[in-house]
């Protein structure tokens, strides 16, 4: 963000930068990993110029979706969510004001 006086006003002037062609690194859970708990961390790298993130999370895939169980905005690369045993995808993207970057999928199975 930049500020910007102006005849004794103070102007906000938000920084946009292009990010659509950048991509987000996810750090876990990695694709096909098997989990045996149920409180999930999900993460990633911080991607500069990225204001948030939106994280979705999908039973059993977003190609054969029977149930999208989380869609949300975040600012943080990091969240936990708790979820019961079976197959799930989640993917993020990063965004800020004008610009959003493709979704990285990854698909993930918690066992009991």
């Amino acid at each position: 963000m930049k500020f910007l006086k102006c005849l004794g006003l103070l102007i906000l002037i938000m920084s946009c930068d292009d990010i659509s062609g950048d991509m987000v690194t996810v750090l876990a859970p990695a694709e096909s990993r098997i989990l045996t708990v149920n409180d999930v961390n999900f993460s990633w790298n911080t991607l500069e110029g990225a204001e948030h993130y939106t994280l979705q999370i999908a039973v059993p895939s977003f190609d054969n979706t029977s149930q999208i169980l989380f869609d949300t905005l975040i600012i943080s690369p990091r969240f936990t969510k708790t979820l019961g045993a079976g197959d799930y995808q989640w993917r993020v993207s990063a965004e800020n004001s004008g610009f959003k970057t493709r979704y990285i999928t990854q698909s993930f199975t918690i066992e009991e």
